[in-house]
């Protein structure tokens, strides 16, 4: 088995942040119900939205810096369809 250093560091890079892409648009499907429940203070909205954009935001960075796109963040589970909703 011949591993590329490179190309090993990449993809445990692009395992990671699959994983933080995934807790991401959880984190704002949950945000979304809090808000149509009512249940948030408008400060909490900005707040939460506020974060919701910079962690979007650090999230195309390091992929830009990895040379990864998001479509590189969506493991195909086989039968099961792929991890991430494709948007």
């Amino acid at each position: 088995m011949d591993l590329d250093e490179g190309s090993v560091g990449r993809d445990l890079v692009a395992l990671v942040l699959t994983v933080v892409e995934l807790l991401r648009q959880l984190m704002e499907r949950q945000a979304l119900r809090r808000v149509d429940s009512g249940e948030l203070s408008e400060e909490q909205i900005d707040r939460i939205g506020t974060t919701l954009m910079l962690l979007e935001q650090r999230m195309g960075e390091l992929r830009t810096t990895f040379g990864l796109r998001p479509e590189d963040l969506n493991l195909d589970l086989g039968p099961l369809g792929s991890l991430l909703p494709r948007d």
